[in-house]
């Protein structure tokens, strides 16, 4: 009886361990200026398990644009970090702080230095069951400014993950240029879920 009794319980603790390993996972989409600093400050975070800097939202007749395409801004692309996370550990309230903590959301067209449609902002979804939560944040933002907010929300229409050398650009040249500041990436390591 004892041997079956542990047996069982080794079950459950297996299930429970593969149940958490295998946690379903939620994504984001975020512009916010130049892609560098928004994908390296959003993998900063924990609860945050991938993050791709690429192309979102553009012209749907233009299958994955390159960078110098994007740059012409006549896609309709904006430069856009997919977030991938664990909503246990960072969940979209989260993320949605810490976004508006690195844009100006009144600023059109423009973040930092950077200029152009494709640098526009944006909050873009693939679960419906997120607007509302995008909504509810998006007010709280615009009670803060005079001017409207001119953040883009809507459902993602497409996303192309940009050339290899954007990705983790700021690992690999610690020193490149960034919008952001290094007190932003180190707030950002520090952030938990409430």
């Amino acid at each position: 009886m004892k041997k079956i009794i542990l047996v069982i319980c080794c079950m459950l603790l297996g299930l429970q361990a593969h149940a958490k390993n295998n946690r379903s996972m939620k994504e984001i989409y975020f512009a916010g200026g130049c892609f560098w600093g928004v994908e390296h400050f959003f993998k900063q975070v924990h609860g945050v398990t991938e993050t791709e800097a690429g192309f979102a939202n553009g012209n749907s007749k233009l299958k994955n644009p390159s960078y110098e395409l994007v740059s012409t801004d006549r896609t309709g692309y904006v430069e856009t970090v997919r977030v991938k996370y664990d909503p246990e550990v960072a969940d979209l309230g989260l993320l949605l702080d810490l976004y508006f903590k690195a844009i100006d959301p009144t600023s059109l067209n423009k973040q930092g230095n950077d200029r152009g449609t494709r640098y526009r902002t944006g909050i873009y979804y693939t679960d419906k069951a997120d607007l509302p939560a995008i909504d509810k944040r998006y007010k709280e933002e615009q009670k803060k400014y005079n001017r409207p907010l001119v953040v883009e929300i809507g459902p993602l229409s497409n996303f192309y993950a940009a050339e290899e050398y954007h990705q983790n650009y700021l690992d690999k040249h610690p020193q490149g240029y960034c919008h952001l500041p290094q007190s932003l990436f180190d707030f950002a390591k520090k952030a938990r879920k409430k």
